[in-house]
């Protein structure tokens, strides 16, 4: 049976089953396009999250002891299921978060790809195996589950990332504990209905809605052996801090300021519809939408006037909605943060070529237009703090070696792109800048999920994990030594090898 996550409160999701109550605090879930309240998500106390950890510990040493390909074939029905319903996932998406339609139905076909990953977990877990490293000794290894793993997960991809987690997990032999965040809790309870259904066993993937206190609980779990986490810098250096105090494997990816570079000899066409793509696509609100446009020599001004007449050519209004360029944001709170950077961009200095607050769709919804600022000085808040909206700074440089230099001094560093038609330029750029994903001539530098994703700097605290190293992070290696004594012929093994210690 299919669980309504249009219920009025959505549930937790603990051994195989929706798990309500009617006591305990709700927070209201709201339509970003209409401010309308959707529903009510429960908050897990520390008493859901014990009982949700405990389930997961119950369930661990059976699906690790469960073959590879046993586990690689729940995931394969799961990816099934995730395409056949393609179209609920994508609308559970939108009415919650907001983003276009074809934005959600782009966010679960990069799902599906993660999972595709997870299932190189039958080649990655192989270990490997030297004869002979001593006379009759051979040395092999192995890699082995942790046991409770635990994701906490951003409002801006509410199935990606998620999946790209507890996929690789559970690949890996790990049982699993989803928090999803709290203004997007629906579409968790449907993936885990999705992963029981295709056979995965009650207590392997578990749900626990709930914000910070919940998160916490989760944090000092003494069963919890790894964290994973998607946020802001602050929270994801405090998480990265706790577990590690505690002892847990942690992987915290936090914040970004993603530059693109533009050089004079580049296509400035495609570079401003890069530009448009990348700061204004989700509403600016992904990890690596490009936030800072450095105009390299006498590309600023043409750069500038193109990208300029591309955003306000961007339809704004409900993701629902036909022929929608840009959904609203996530909340009131998310268009007060944008317009207060706004302010602030022009009292330090920037021209405010584009003002989306002008631009905002009729109705109660979290909306407001593509914004563009000439001029934005690198001692600025617009540039140094993240706004997480859609919002672009452009920034000038003389040569290449100050474009990379720009790059290089702020404090993130998850993505960092160029445009340009020069084999030389390319490379000094990518072998030089200090960023985890880069790029040449594509609007945003995220590698597909065969490559490994995390940020440099402040964009990242801990391990690696995501995509194709996550099997690295969800397991641990044994290296197991071996002497085998052959008995020499008449005595008894045991004496043969008492004698020869």
């Amino acid at each position: 049976m299919t669980i309504d996550v249009y219920l009025d409160a959505v549930p937790h999701w603990i051994g195989g089953a929706a798990v309500e109550s009617s006591d305990g605090p709700r927070t209201d879930i709201h339509d970003p396009a209409t401010g309308r309240v959707l529903r009510s998500v429960l908050q897990g106390s520390a008493e859901t999250v014990n009982d949700a950890v405990n389930d997961s510990r119950r369930a661990a040493d059976a699906w690790a002891d469960t073959p590879v390909p046993a586990r690689a074939s729940v995931l394969h029905r799961f990816r099934s299921l995730v395409v056949e319903h393609t179209e609920e996932l994508a609308s559970i998406i939108t009415s919650e978060q907001g983003k276009t339609l074809p934005d959600a139905r782009g966010e679960v076909a990069r799902s599906v790809e993660a999972i595709d990953v997870s299932l190189s977990a039958v080649q990655q877990l192989k270990g490997e195996y030297a004869d002979q490293v001593a006379n009759g000794v051979d040395t092999y290894s192995f890699r082995q589950p942790l046991g409770v793993c635990v994701g906490i997960t951003p409002f801006n991809f509410p199935i990606m990332v998620p999946v790209s987690m507890f996929a690789a997990a559970i690949a890996c032999g790990n049982a699993f504990v989803l928090k999803p965040s709290d203004r997007v809790p629906s579409a968790a309870v449907r993936l885990a209905q999705m992963m029981s259904e295709a056979g995965l066993p009650d207590g392997v993937l578990n749900v626990v809605q709930g914000g910070t206190e919940t998160a916490e609980a989760l944090l000092d779990h003494p069963d919890v052996a790894a964290v994973s986490f998607v946020g802001s810098t602050p929270v994801a250096r405090e998480i990265y801090r706790r577990s590690a105090q505690t002892g847990k494997k942690v992987q915290a990816l936090g914040g970004a300021k993603n530059h693109l570079v533009v050089m004079p000899d580049a296509d400035l066409d495609a570079a401003a519809d890069a530009l448009v793509s990348a700061a204004y696509g989700a509403a600016g609100q992904r990890c690596m939408a490009v936030t800072i446009a450095v105009a390299v020599g006498d590309a600023a001004e043409a750069l500038v006037e193109k990208t300029a007449e591309r955003a306000r050519a961007f339809k704004v209004g409900p993701g629902a909605e036909t022929e929608i360029d840009m959904g609203p944001l996530i909340s009131q709170v998310a268009i007060n943060r944008v317009r207060g950077a706004l302010e602030r961009s022009v009292e330090d200095g920037g021209k405010l070529v584009v003002d989306g607050r002008e631009r905002s769709a009729p109705g109660d919804g979290y909306f407001i237009g593509p914004s563009l600022v000439d001029n934005v000085s690198v001692k600025s808040d617009l540039y140094r703090q993240e706004v997480f909206g859609p919002v672009l700074g452009v920034v000038r440089a003389s040569s290449l070696e100050e474009a990379l230099r720009i790059v290089n001094d702020n404090p993130y560093g998850n993505g960092a792109t160029i445009f340009t038609t020069s084999g030389p330029a390319a490379r000094r750029f990518t072998r030089g800048v200090l960023a985890g994903s880069v790029g040449i001539n594509v609007p945003i530098p995220v590698p597909i999920s065969w490559f490994g994703f995390g940020g440099w700097g402040d964009s990242r605290f801990g391990d690696d994990g995501l995509n194709y190293d996550a099997y690295r992070f969800y397991t641990r290696s044994k290296v197991v030594t071996q002497r085998w004594i052959e008995p020499t012929q008449g005595l008894a093994p045991h004496f043969v090898a008492a004698g020869n210690q």
